[in-house]
């Protein structure tokens, strides 16, 4: 047993080192990681043998080394290995990308969703549609996958896969992430989205140089991901770092969640277009992003009515991330999302507006940058959530013929 367990433990590590450094020799494999060379060679032969890893001439082969005819070689992740998806479910579409073992995008795909909020089941069988013709793209099939990472609005326990709360779903406390398994067959994996393009900034984003940084997404709602000595932190209940439901005002304007005084209902584009209309500037027949589209301009043109709006937005938002900065003190700030396409949260006077309310030392204060993400991003945000799980359950994935 114990040998079984200190077997599963060098996979685990050599797989991972090999990701990070890849491609790589068995000499720097044992350098690294302190791995007896003994053991990265016999643990590495296992990994080829179960094709997780694949040999590759080096680059740089000395001509002593091609004279004696001993071709070096350096290990990698095998590409073929897995096949991961990654999925996206915002407002208006689902978005869908195929990656490999590597991290590699293969396919991506985006479908319309139009039912939100909808059922459980519902939203259950549009993502096994979209995962059909996502797979069909590359001659493949849902069962194909190793894993299937899926990204939603909405407070979510990733640990037990539990929706207690999304704008997408009619139901409250829902364990889609058991449906999804049944109904897919495949080990799905969930998140909050904000969570997801964290693990997307931090895997290959702007925060790869960061090991605390925090990702605000502005979308039709307010999300956050917050990363920690290099972790996601997702609270004890699974709802930790809901940004957009912290509260700016007593008794305040009503939020989608139900409460009162939350930052989203001042700052997103459903608190926009509501407050617009309840004083007669914008018609609600026409789609919600042609409304945010117009008031937004009208305020640029100086509209006084549609400024007056837009605002108090930025003003609730610089006052939002000012309590961000004062309870966490990140390295880096990272605005993303559909709202980035605007500029009236993240303006000049919004971010001095921020500095001004936060700790005065004698340092500066954290960098803030916008990433302008869109949905298919998101989606490669997820895949590299499911392929971590991926290589965590290839890793103990051994074969008992093994001498």
């Amino acid at each position: 047993m114990a040998f079984g367990h200190q077997r599963e433990q060098g996979r685990h590590i050599l797989l991972r080192e090999i990701e990070r450094r890849g491609p790589i020799p068995r000499i720097d494999l044992s350098q690294n990681t302190g791995i007896s060379r003994a053991t990265v060679t016999t643990v590495t032969a296992e990994l080829l043998r179960d094709g997780l890893i694949e040999e590759i001439p080096r680059d740089s082969e000395s001509a002593t080394d091609m004279k004696r005819g001993r071709p070096r070689v350096d290990l990698k992740i095998a590409s073929g290995a897995h096949l991961v998806a990654g999925i996206k479910v915002s407002g208006h579409s689902i978005s869908l990308m195929l990656v490999d073992f590597e991290g590699t995008q293969i396919a991506e795909l985006e479908v319309p969703f139009l039912d939100g909020p909808t059922s459980c089941v519902r939203l259950t069988e549009q993502i096994a549609h979209a995962l059909d013709d996502l797979t069909a793209l590359v001659g493949k099939a849902v069962h194909d996958l190793s894993g299937i990472g899926v990204g939603l609005a909405g407070v979510v326990d990733a640990a037990n896969g539990t929706v207690y709360w999304s704008p997408s779903l009619k139901e409250r406390n829902i364990n889609l992430r058991d449906k999804l398994n049944l109904e897919l067959g495949v080990p799905t994996f969930l998140d909050n989205d904000a969570n997801l393009v964290a693990m997307a900034e931090k895997t290959f984003g702007l925060g790869r140089d960061h090991s605390d940084f925090i990702v605000v997404t502005i979308e039709s709602g307010v999300g956050m991901g917050l990363v920690i000595n290099g972790q996601i932190y997702r609270g004890t209940r699974g709802c930790g770092a809901e940004f957009g439901h912290t509260k700016v005002q007593l008794e305040g304007a009503l939020c989608r969640c139900g409460q009162r005084g939350c930052l989203e209902a001042y700052v997103a584009d459903y608190a926009l277009v509501r407050e617009a209309a309840s004083i007669g500037f914008l018609d609600l027949d026409q789609p919600i992003e042609n409304r945010v589209s117009r008031l937004l301009t009208a305020a640029k043109d100086g509209d006084p009515t549609a400024k007056t709006i837009v605002d108090r937005a930025g003003r609730m938002f610089a006052l939002g991330l000012a309590n961000l900065v004062n309870v966490f003190d990140p390295q880096l700030i990272i605005l993303a999302g559909e709202q980035m396409q605007f500029d009236h949260l993240y303006a000049k006077d919004v971010i001095e507006d921020m500095r001004k309310s936060i700790v005065q030392i004698d340092k500066p204060p954290p960098d803030v940058v916008i990433h302008k993400w869109d949905n298919l991003m998101w989606a490669r945000g997820a895949a590299a959530y499911a392929l971590d799980f991926v290589f965590d359950m290839a890793a103990k994935e051994v074969r008992e013929d093994v001498d």
